[in-house]
């Protein structure tokens, strides 16, 4: 198949180029269609359930709200994992299903819950909403909204949250891929009405009278219509009240005729909602912004274009003065990673074509190969777009065009050889185009090239295992890799043969190029280092040995990290205050942080700080905490700090002197990932699990400061469950019964008066406000003002709240995690100078020590290290399977097990340098290392596998000397080996020392495979030909078999046909000759087969006693109508039952006929067997014949040669007389090697029937005994096949008078000892038979039995018929070669030997020429093969003869 593709693409040059013009075209615009971002999206397949109810404490969100939900959604199918964080008024369930689910069927699922679950949930407790289908990489833009410098107007932050709720979010909500516009900052607008409490209670009225005045007020109604004029006009009630007079004006009630309005109780204004977050900016105070979140599965790069393009539009739409400022815009990161990818991958393929054109020696082929770079390429971008593969700094980081290349590497390499050896043996060779070279040197390399990229194929595969978030990390790696290949995979069937023969030329200069002349110097050293290497083989294989175990030792203590953070650019970190912190003084702290760091720290451009929660709560984070970012200006203009972490560790010093603060630092987008994937914001999470919060959060103080002083933890956070203020109001029931008030009533009288109930809503246009009434400001600062607060009573009097309740400060549970339906806190650290593995090894150490729990509490460890733990357990598996893929490969491709594992010793030798090179940079084992280990241990072997093919063509060629085939084999495949290696190596290069955007998760990865293939290379053309030479010496030293054993006869038979091949003139000269007659004696002695029938024998003779079945004995006892002592008792009783007397002569008849059966089938078998040993013999001794027949040519004709040489030296002949005298010497030598490779697999056929402990070989001699002289007679009933075919008749038949039998009755006996009424000596005795009389089993064996008989009968019917036949065509076919045999005997074979003799004598006396000698020597050698071939089937028409006439 490989064959005509190739064929096919050479002949068709035209359409190979219209397909590759195909392919440029469609990759372009491929690259035009593939999503982009910076990373995969590696956030689980989640459904956040949000519900928001302002006015209930933590333990009543968890009760009421968070555990109905989460019960509900841990029944759902497919769902792994449930997380809940219930906090003052807000409950946020996350629900992560597998990601198979897809996206929308999970919310599905979960918005059918949701309306079972709305049922459960109180009046009054919040909605239960699903948050937007966003992920991690969904927070793709951020802005705030400011005003311009020099404007006149000022705006408030009220003024400015209307401007992104009514403007800028709603003409951004139709941007395809924009899912959720979230606001932050500022106050939404309400208008407010603030009663005066001393007026409601001076007047005697309440503020459920104003709700009640206020909803009935604010109403628009319709009329129908009238018809006037033919016309009809619609009747409008205009009711709804417009500004602030209108409110001010609503009546509440009269009194004496004289109306109350609102004004005469309460101050109406505008004010805003109670608020749970807030935004400031670069230390100037409050800001207004917004988070825009992309849809899932979006194409981040085009959702942002079109963002960008909006918000230019909405500048022009907004208020005067204002504008809009990007803070966080993804577009920034994804322009980085992008260029570091397209950096690199520019990088390292000029650096590969460089490589490839300086080396190959010819830039017309460095040109062919270096093409495939570009076109495979263009091939993985369409396959990326067929499957939706995004394009980001994984799926592109880690492709290395050196490895893409080695396929056309090969084939290229070998063409120009091919062209070079042609261009100098023009006028030897016959004239060859371009395309048959091209076409012969594409098939030639195609099949190591195949198998080198089909390894590098299967490798990827296990990486299409990983699950969780090292799936999603390395699956698109893996499929664009794959992809690739497949391109290169196809160009080198198509593209590179069609190039090789059309763009390479034949003419080649004469003059070494700077490639050549460094390669040949290469080849010397090499040659000269290589021969010092063979003779110290062991020393060699002793140091590798010591460095794999040093590698061992380093490897087991690197310590391992779950994959590298990625350098976004920014930084982000969080300010923790003291729990219960309110909001304005997280305002007045993360100012004074902006100021300090603006101040101190120039890199900066921005710093913002959100705090507690945004408008759509989908990070429930409350008002004590806030995330800053820190938007970075390019590395070039740091003065501060050179890197980063120096920045980071400069900005914690600086900020630490804010006091009652902590710090955590990150990143934005690994901020939001690690909190959408684990629950936690930090590295590391130690998670507590239990029951009772209050000793939770006591553990989980003691744990912290036990790891505190822990090198590498840093940022250290004890998740705050405890110490909320909070004022609680617990009702009297007693005095709420005695005064006749409800509990409704009285939450319901301080939910309005405090929080502020809404009214009704207030429109301006399209805007829409809440009309929301609630005490003035005045009225609600302290627990007094509680305590005080009136509440009226049935009878129209009133009395203060603290009559009926007990008004106290009790602190209460800041928030309650849970997960998985359990309560747990935990302690979050993020780890800093230290890997997280050992980190976490070293925490697990100090808390197994000196930590307890009560009964019914756990830990468990979440974040990177849960993922690097579960990453690892994949590798366990992943990596394993990879191993055996690569050497299932290996051994199809050479089909020796020897030399499998020669080549397998380079991924032990690669793993060697892959872990000196992380050790020497100091790098960490992480999941981007193990992934390199995985794509290093495909590539290793690749050199290897070029280097033995080689070796293997020399050893075809005859090249038998082992050093001279190692040395001439291995400076073949030097320049391949160093191109594929150089080229692979500096392909990754640029990705292991680039230090830009997104290079920290590619450079581990580089590393080891850069580190790998060093050593792997060093074994290929050091270690390897030692091994090889240990192999092939092994071999050529083992000439008898070992262990005289027959277990060890087939296995040991496999090494004796290759110590001939070494030094030996005679296959025979060792081994013991036997004769036709003792071979077939040894078989029919030591041949299993026969062992097995004897057996078979004993076995049918060892049954004869089945045929008397007398059943099974019966022991019992028992007893009938009992009453005391009285009554019939069986004291002992003894029964036979199914005694088959009818059935022992039919049985025992067919067993006798088993017995005849078994015998009949051992006679066969010998007669079988010994017909297939003399064919065995038979055929060792043809090929004996002809090997020493070839022996004794080659002589004559080496020193025919030196006679023709003589003749040539001295221009007595032409130089086409000597070739074509050489060629006849040559191909004399090829049959004789030819003859002898016959010899070994006819001398291993013989043996194996021989099953001895000897090897034998046939004897010069034969001698056949005459057949008998009534050879045409034939009595049929006398052979074998027919006796046997005769007693399976009688076998069948006596088993049909079995089946009878079996329907005659058994009997059965019984008798017993027996007591009546206590006096004993009475006797009992039964005697029956069994008839089968309701049975069809029987019966239908009787049937079967029957039908058994007749196909008996047909097959020996079959088999005479067959065997006269046979007999026939045998008779005739001995005639046949019976008179030839004795023509080439008698006459011909002598006729030739004389005429070879005298040929011989003739030529060396002068009488003929060479071309006579040639022509009679041919003659000659063609009778005796011939000979040969007629004795030969002689020996067969004898064997099949015999065969019918024996016994």
């Amino acid at each position: 198949m490989i064959n005509k593709i190739i064929d096919f693409s050479i002949n068709n040059k035209f359409i190979i180029g219209l397909l590759t013009l195909a392919l440029i075209g469609g990759g372009l615009w491929s690259m035009t269609k593939v999503p982009i971002d910076a990373v995969p999206d590696i956030t689980n397949n989640q459904v956040q359930v949000i519900t928001q109810a302002p006015n209930l404490a933590t333990e009543d969100i968890e009760q009421f709200v968070t555990y109905p939900v989460e019960i509900a959604m841990s029944n759902l199918p497919s769902v792994k994992e449930i997380r809940s964080i219930s906090r003052f008024g807000l409950s946020v369930v996350t629900i992560v299903f597998d990601d198979g689910m897809g996206t929308y069927l999970p919310r599905q699922l979960v918005s059918e819950k949701l309306v079972e679950v709305r049922s459960d949930i109180p009046e009054g407790f919040g909605e239960p909403s699903m948050g937007p289908i966003s992920t991690g990489l969904g927070e793709i833009y951020q802005y705030t909204i400011e005003q311009k410098k020099g404007a006149t107007k000022e705006y408030t932050p009220t003024e400015l949250r209307s401007v992104q709720d009514w403007i800028v979010r709603r003409q951004m909500a139709m941007v395809p891929g924009v899912i959720e516009v979230n606001a932050f900052g500022g106050a939404v607008k309400q208008y407010e009405v603030a009663v005066d409490s001393d007026e409601l209670r001076a007047i005697g009225i309440t503020i459920t009278d104003i709700f009640t005045a206020l909803e009935n007020n604010n109403q628009n109604t319709g009329g129908a219509y009238i018809e006037r004029n033919h016309q009809a006009n619609f009747i409008r009630g205009e009711g709804l009240v417009r500004n602030l007079k209108d409110i001010e004006n609503v009546v509440v009630k009269s009194d004496g005729g004289i109306p109350i309005k609102i004004k005469d109780v309460a101050q109406v204004n505008m004010g805003h909602t109670v608020r749970y977050g807030a935004l400031t900016k670069d230390g100037k105070g409050e800001a207004v912004g917004g988070m825009i979140l992309m849809l899932k599965g979006a194409n981040s790069n085009s959702v942002i274009d079109q963002v960008n393009e909006r918000i230019a539009q909405i500048q022009q739409s907004l208020p005067e003065g204002l504008v809009i400022k990007p803070f966080l815009d993804r577009s920034e990161l994804i322009a980085e990673t992008t260029g570091t990818v397209s950096n690199n991958l520019l990088e390292g393929g000029l650096i590969v074509i460089f490589v490839l054109v300086l080396l190959l020696g010819n830039w017309r082929g460095g040109l062919i190969v270096a093409s495939t770079i570009p076109l495979s390429l263009l091939f993985a971008f369409i396959l990326m777009y067929v499957f939706d593969v995004w394009a980001n700094l994984m799926s592109l980081g880690a492709i290395d065009f050196g490895i893409i290349v080695d396929g056309a590497v090969i084939i290229v390499e070998a063409t120009v050889f091919s062209l070079h050896a042609h261009f100098f043996k023009k006028d030897e060779a016959p004239v060859e185009s371009n395309d048959e070279i091209a076409t012969k040197a594409s098939k030639k390399m195609m099949n190591a090239a195949f198998f080198g990229q089909l390894i590098i194929l299967i490798v990827f595969l296990p990486i299409l295992a990983l699950e969780g978030v090292e799936g999603k990390m390395f699956q698109p790696m893996a499929l664009t890799f794959i992809f690739a290949m497949i391109g290169a995979m196809l160009l080198c069937l198509t593209y590179v043969p069609m190039m090789s023969a059309w763009f390479l030329k034949r003419k080649i200069s004469t003059r070494l190029s700077f490639g050549d002349r460094f390669v040949r110097y290469v080849e010397d050293k090499y040659d000269t280092m290589l021969g010092k290497v063979l003779s110290k083989g062991k020393v060699f294989m002793i140091s590798s040995l010591g460095l794999l175990l040093i590698a061992v030792i380093l490897f087991a203590r690197m310590g391992g990290e779950f994959i590298p953070q990625l350098d976004e650019g920014d930084i982000a970190f969080h300010a923790i205050l003291n729990p219960g912190s309110s909001l304005s003084e997280t305002i007045e702290t993360t100012t004074k942080i902006e100021r300090i760091i603006k101040a101190e720290f120039p890199e900066v451009e921005n710093i913002i700080s959100r705090i507690g929660v945004a408008d759509v709560p989908t990070d429930p984070m409350p008002m004590d905490i806030a995330d800053v970012f820190a938007i970075l200006k390019p590395v070039e203009e740091w003065s501060s700090a050179k890197t980063k972490e120096e920045l980071v560790s400069k900005m914690k010093e600086a900020v630490s002197v804010v006091p009652g603060v902590n710090f955590e630092f990150t990143q934005p987008i690994e901020m939001r990932f690690n909190e959408l994937l684990t629950g936690v914001r930090e590295d590391v999470a130690i998670k507590i699990f239990g029951e009772d919060l209050s000793v939770l959060a006591d553990k989980a103080k003691e744990l912290g400061a036990l790891i505190a002083n822990i090198p590498g933890v840093a940022d250290m956070k004890v998740e705050a469950t405890a110490g909320l203020p909070q004022i609680t109001v617990s009702y009297n029931r007693n005095k709420v019964a005695q005064y006749g008030l409800q509990i409704n009533q009285l939450n319901a009288t301080i939910q309005s008066a405090f929080a502020g109930g809404t009214a009704g809503v207030i429109f301006e246009g399209e805007k829409r406000f809440d009309l929301v009434v609630r005490l003035k400001k005045d009225s609600r600062q302290n627990i007094e003002d509680i305590q005080s607060l009136f509440i009226n009573l049935p009878n129209g009097s009133q009395i203060p709240l603290r009559e009926v309740a007990d008004v106290s400060y009790e602190p209460g549970p800041m928030q309650i995690s849970r997960d998985n339906t359990n309560r747990r806190t935990y302690v979050g650290i993020n780890i800093r100078d230290r890997d997280v593995k050992s980190v976490v090894e070293d925490i697990q150490k100090k808390l197994d020590a000196e930590f307890e729990l009560p009964a019914g509490y756990y830990i468990r460890y979440g974040g990177a290290f849960e993922n690097l733990e579960r990453a690892s357990a994949r590798l366990q598996t992943v990596v394993p399977i990879a191993l055996v893929l690569i050497f299932i490969l290996i051994y199809f491709a050479l089909k020796s097990l020897s030399q499998t594992i020669m080549i397998y010793l380079a991924i032990p030798m690669a793993t060697i340098g892959g872990v000196f090179a992380l050790w020497l940079r100091d790098m960490p084992f992480s999941i981007s290392a193990g992934v390199g280990f995985i794509v290093l241990f495909g590539v290793a072997v690749l050199n290897g596998l070029v280097l033995i093919s080689g070796l293997n063509e020399l050893k075809e060629e005859g090249v038998t000397a082992i050093r001279e085939r190692i040395k001439l084999g291995t400076k073949r495949r030097v320049r391949p080996i160093m191109l594929t290696a150089l080229t692979d190596v500096l392909g990754f290069l640029p990705m292991a020392i680039s230090s830009s955007a997104g290079a920290e998760v590619q450079r581990p990865l580089a590393t080891v495979v850069i580190g790998g293939l060093l050593t792997s290379t060093f074994l290929t053309l050091y270690i390897l030909p030692i091994f090889y030479q240990w192999m092939e010496n092994r071999k050529k030293s083992r000439t008898i078999v070992p262990a005289p054993t027959k277990a060890t006869v087939l296995s040991l038979l496999l090494f004796s046909c290759l110590t001939w091949g070494y030094g030996q003139n005679s296959p025979n000269d060792s081994l013991p000759r036997i004769g036709l007659g003792e071979a077939t004696r040894l078989a029919l002695k030591n041949y299993p087969t026969l062992q097995t029938g004897k057996l078979e024998v004993e076995k049918q003779n060892s049954l004869k006693g089945s045929a008397y079945d007398f059943g099974k004995t019966q022991f019992f006892t028992g007893g009938e109508e009992i009453l005391g002592n009285q009554g019939v008792y069986t004291n002992l009783g003894i029964g036979q039952q199914n005694i088959d007397l009818f059935g022992i002569a039919t049985k025992k008849r067919l067993q006798k006929q088993r017995i005849a059966l078994a015998k009949t089938a051992l006679n066969l078998s010998e007669l079988e067997i010994e017909m297939k040993v003399k064919k065995t013999w038979s055929d060792l001794y043809r090929e004996n014949r002809k090997y020493e027949l070839y022996q004794e040519l080659d002589s004559i004709y080496k020193k025919f040669l030196k006679a023709v040489e003589l003749n040539y030296e001295v221009e007595a002949i032409s130089k086409l007389q000597y070739s074509a005298a050489k060629n006849q010497a040559l191909q004399i030598s090829n049959q004789m090697n030819l003859a002898k490779s016959d010899y070994t697999m006819a001398f291993q056929r013989f043996n194996l029937w021989l099953f001895s402990d000897t090897l034998f070989t046939v004897s010069n001699d034969f001698e056949l005994s005459p057949l008998r002289s009534n050879e045409n007679e034939f009595n049929l009933n006398e052979h074998p096949e027919i006796l046997f075919s005769v007693e399976k008749i009688q076998e069948a038949e006596a088993n049909y008078k079995v089946s009878k039998a079996n329907l005659l009755p058994n009997f059965n006996l019984q008798g017993g000892w027996q007591s009546i009424n206590g006096e004993n000596g009475f006797y009992s005795y039964q005697a029956g038979i069994t008839l089968p009389l309701l049975s069809g089993v029987q019966r239908s064996e009787i049937k079967a039995a029957k039908i058994e008989q007749k196909i008996a009968e047909v097959n020996s019917s079959l088999t005479q018929r067959k065997l006269l036949n046979d007999y026939a065509q045998a008779n005739e076919y001995f005639k046949k070669w019976s008179a030839a045999w004795g023509l080439y005997q008698n006459e011909m074979l002598p006729l030739a030997e004389e005429q070879r003799k005298g040929a011989l004598m003739a030529f060396t006396e002068g009488a003929i020429d060479y071309t006579a000698f040639t022509q009679l020597m041919g003659d000659a050698i063609k009778i005796e093969m011939e000979g040969i071939d007629v004795l030969n089937n002689y020996f067969e028409a004898y064997f099949q003869l015999e065969y019918f006439k024996t016994k």
